[in-house]
């Protein structure tokens, strides 16, 4: 559905910190599927651990976060907006890691919007590998104008 122009064009981060290679499915302010292919040539993998590379659980959360925020950026159309608003992270909850993920595995990120309250926007989040759940989180963020 899209490919990295895109991508790069919805989310403030940049290289090498953008966790999130693909959008796969997407609806307006209600949710947004992503893909991270986790590949061995990743820098973290060097110390992460180098005789069993695993992808860190908080580039995981990352992966997570930035799936939360491209569902909001992608859902404003107005480009002098998007300047204008940051999305800053503000808090997770119910955090499990169920199953490690390895180089080679392609991660399918969904974020649910569940709710906005004031500032702050709630998301449920599920990361599945071969649609087994290897890690759930709720994640709150808070929205800032500049």
């Amino acid at each position: 559905m899209s490919d990295i122009n895109e991508l790069l064009s919805n989310l403030p981060h940049r290289y090498p910190f953008i966790l999130v290679d693909r959008i796969i499915a997407f609806k307006k302010f209600t949710f947004l599927n992503a893909i991270k292919n986790i590949s061995i040539n990743e820098p973290y993998f060097q110390g992460h651990f180098p005789q069993n590379p695993i992808y860190p659980g908080v580039l995981l959360l990352e992966s997570m976060i930035q799936t939360s925020v491209l569902l909001l950026y992608k859902s404003i159309n107005n480009k002098k907006l998007k300047k204008n608003i940051f999305y800053y992270l503000t808090g997770i909850d119910k955090v499990r890691f169920k199953k490690p993920a390895f180089p080679g595995d392609q991660i399918m990120i969904e974020s649910n919007l569940e709710k906005q309250k004031n500032s702050l926007i709630f998301f449920n989040n599920t990361a599945k590998i071969n649609n087994k759940i290897i890690c759930q989180s709720k994640i709150i963020c808070m929205k800032i104008l500049k």
